[in-house]
């Protein structure tokens, strides 16, 4: 076929080029997507400035939200151009954008706010006079004039999303993005504890946030039921690390007193801000498998300091998810990280536990936990065959014999783990192909011996002189990996709570449970010791009073 002179179109192409306001629109719009996206970028900003006290207050229904901080503050020339697109102290070339050193980088957010609400800046920096800047839609000075206001920066955003109206409809109720809000403030105290927080919203003060030295000192302001002793922290340098450099700080809830339904309080942070990043989260969860009870979560913060070429922030818009590398390296560090704090958090049981247990109807600062788990731990006698009493200086204690020698059994397993060759060999019969699968993968020889018949020619060095060997294999061979394994192991080995012990089993289980690395919890999470201080006994019994001659009471001095 040939075609004879020039083909017409007459149509207009549907594809065509954006405004430019559409574009600078969107652009913004994925910037700034929420009032707490607002806060998340000028408290970033404020923070940039060195700030040590932040104020955020919002008027939902008016779309306003007010930062104050007393931060380093911009002079007149910044002022021009803060709000003007793609404008930043913070880099200059290419490179910079693999060293990033600060929270904002890419100078848009205040263009972002100027495009979509009515922006005023406030700002002084401690040598000059203040400035109070309004700002057009594309960012350009629209009013200047001189203030009297104190070094930092007050960034007013009013009628927010009032060139998008779609935004407005779809996003959440007030209340959800207060809680939004309070969310962001939250992560950011816990990745900057040394700044003071203050928030309120429409005409009263809402909630505030006190500094300290670490986040420890933050959590329990953010979680009402978690006090300072219920936390240890863990401050891992390069050093520790193995690694060249870098830093890992974990702040973790003591086992039995702090665990949660659903995994929402695993934080992770990266150089100062809080993001997403699975992998680590989900070590975290791992490597508290073996001290929480089953079906419960961690309490923790996560924050890592990474060299800048390590991180790529640029992945999206809020930058809360990242490109790390080395993060299996990391999750290794993790590891030793909890283990450490595990290691360290030798607390005794709650003091809730105890008000249960002898059921006083004294207030519950009658009954404080101790900081320590008691040492030199002396057997005095055991309780229905199941309980190990025990004294020590400062009291006494309650201790559940069979997961005590559970977890003292466990790692000694998990320390030299083991097959042995056993003879005779043990016979399994009637065993599913996933089955023998499973117990080859934790390391033992099965073979075929018969019709349905399988032999096992070693064992677990733990299981090996034990008379329910082929129970215990058949129960192995269910599911589960080596880990497990080394925990069912155990816990059939573990003494059965109805036997009874000598005073010199008694004492020997204690001290070999005192020693483990983590004596809080069996490997399944269970609390092992209640401990009640003499304190509280001579509370209880009210031995801070003394009877008189009319066989009344009275107060002893």
């Amino acid at each position: 076929m040939e075609f004879s002179g020039a083909l017409t179109i007459d149509t207009v192409s549907p594809i065509q080029r954006l405004s430019q306001d559409v574009i600078s629109l969107i652009a913004a719009g994925e910037v700034i997507d929420s009032l707490a996206a607002v806060v998340r970028e000028l408290a970033e900003n404020a923070l940039d400035a060195k700030a040590t006290r932040i104020s955020i207050h919002l008027w939902p229904e008016l779309w306003r939200v007010r930062v104050t901080d007393n931060g380093s503050g911009m002079g007149r020339v910044d002022l021009e151009q803060a709000a003007t697109a793609h404008s930043t102290s913070k880099i200059r070339t290419c490179d910079d954008l693999s060293q990033i050193q600060s929270l904002g980088f890419r100078g848009e957010a205040l263009h972002s706010l100027a495009q979509l609400s009515d922006l005023e800046i406030r700002s002084r920096v401690a040598t000059d006079v203040g400035w109070r800047v309004t700002y057009g839609a594309e960012g350009t000075v629209t009013a200047i004039e001189e203030v009297a206001i104190a070094p930092g920066t007050v960034v007013m955003a009013d009628n927010l999303f009032d060139r998008l109206p779609n935004r407005r409809q779809v996003l959440p109720s007030v209340a959800q993005q207060l809680r939004q809000v309070q969310q962001t403030v939250q992560q950011l105290a816990l990745c900057h504890p040394q700044v003071t927080w203050q928030v309120g919203h429409t005409d009263r003060d809402w909630f505030t946030l006190w500094p300290g030295s670490t986040a420890k000192t933050v959590m329990p302001q953010i979680l009402r039921d978690v006090a300072v002793h219920d936390l240890e922290q863990v401050s891992l340098d390069a050093a520790d690390l193995g690694c060249p450099q870098g830093q890992l700080d974990l702040l973790v809830g003591l086992p039995d007193r702090c665990h949660r339904r659903r995994p929402d309080w695993i934080r992770v942070a990266i150089n100062g801000r809080a993001v997403t990043a699975p992998v680590l989260e989900q070590s975290l969860i791992y490597n508290f498998r073996r001290t929480l009870p089953r079906d419960r979560y961690p309490v923790c913060f996560l924050h890592l300091r990474v060299p800048a070429a390590q991180v790529d922030w640029n992945r999206n818009p809020a930058k809360s998810e990242i490109y790390l590398q080395d993060t299996e390296g990391w999750c290794d560090r993790i590891a030793i990280a909890v283990e450490k704090a595990l290691r360290l958090s030798n607390l005794a049981a709650s003091s809730q536990r105890t008000k249960q247990l002898f059921k006083t109807a004294e207030v519950s600062a009658s009954y404080a936990g101790q900081q320590e788990l008691p040492s030199q731990l002396k057997a005095v006698a055991q309780v229905q065959d199941t309980y190990i009493v025990a004294e020590h200086s400062g009291g006494v204690c309650l201790v559940e014999q069979h997961i005590a020698h559970e977890r003292v059994i466990y790692e000694q397993i998990k320390a030299h783990w083991q097959t042995v060759p056993v003879e005779p060999a043990i016979i399994l019969s009637q065993l599913s192909a996933r089955q023998v699968e499973q117990l080859r993968r934790l390391g033992l020889d099965v073979d075929l011996f018969g019709e349905n018949l399988w032999v096992v020619r070693n064992v677990p060095a733990a299981l090996a002189k034990r008379d329910d060997s082929a129970d215990a294999l058949l129960e192995l061979s269910l599911g589960g990996d080596v880990d497990a394994a080394m925990v069912a192991t155990a816990c059939r080995t573990a003494i059965r709570n109805g036997t009874p012990l000598t005073m010199e089993t008694m004492q020997t289980l204690l001290d070999d449970w005192q020693r483990t690395k983590n004596p809080r919890t069996c490997p399944h999470g269970r609390p092992i010791c209640l401990t009640l201080e003499e304190s509280s006994l001579s509370r209880y019994f009210r031995r801070h009073w003394v009877v008189g001659k009319s066989h009344g009471l009275r107060r002893s001095t």
